[in-house]
């Protein structure tokens, strides 16, 4: 599907994407032959209000079946200068969405499948969950991948790790100077073995 936007007046009361999709996704429709089909979101998030991952179940006649993973991207501009605050672009697992950020709560819900872009996007998932839960300590020297070029021209791929609370400032070996490379802690890199000189202590 494409991108909808809308204005706040046509979000039916919710106050945040979060919520407003969660309704859009939880719904029951009669049949014909009298029976229900609906479908229920059991957990969802929306970091930042820019990427929404749901666990949704599917209902038949009001019984929980299978439940796989519906991902939206969100743009959320409450300055929008047409009114037009909330946009969505919706998919679900099936269709391997590039976005594979989806937190491991909501991921441990979803039921077994055989479809090749969804278990793509799983396997995704975990990499990167794998990859942010890699710890930093403050001096430590990583090494990317591959070689990256920064705005003022300096291309490098080894660097000092800095930390400023929950933030990181990534230094450059010989020049000092600062970087910060967006989704860092997704990206392939590995922490540089540095020998440790301990001070000899005389008796």
């Amino acid at each position: 599907m494409g991108w909808l936007y809308m204005p706040r007046c046509s979000m039916a009361g919710h106050a945040s994407p979060t919520a407003y999709l969660d309704d859009q996704f939880t719904y029951t429709r009669d049949q014909d032959d009298g029976s229900t089909q609906g479908l229920k979101v059991i957990a969802s998030s929306c970091p930042g209000n820019r990427v929404y991952y749901a666990a949704a179940q599917v209902l038949a006649n009001g019984i929980g079946g299978e439940i796989f993973a519906i991902v939206c991207l969100v743009r959320w501009n409450l300055n929008d200068k047409e009114g037009m605050i909330f946009g969505y672009n919706d998919m679900d697992e099936t269709m391997g969405p590039n976005e594979a950020s989806c937190p491991e709560a909501i991921l441990k819900l979803l039921t077994p499948t055989q479809n090749e872009h969804a278990l793509d996007w799983r396997k995704r998932c975990l990499a990167n969950l794998q990859r942010r839960s890699r710890k930093l300590q403050d001096g430590d020297r990583i090494k990317l991948a591959s070689p990256m070029k920064f705005t003022d021209g300096h291309e490098g791929d080894e660097f000092i790790v800095e930390k400023r609370g929950r933030r990181v400032v990534l230094r450059d070996p010989t020049s000092r100077l600062g970087y910060r490379i967006s989704g860092f802690m997704e990206r392939a890199w590995t922490v540089v073995p540095q020998t440790k000189v301990h001070k000899t202590i005389f008796a």
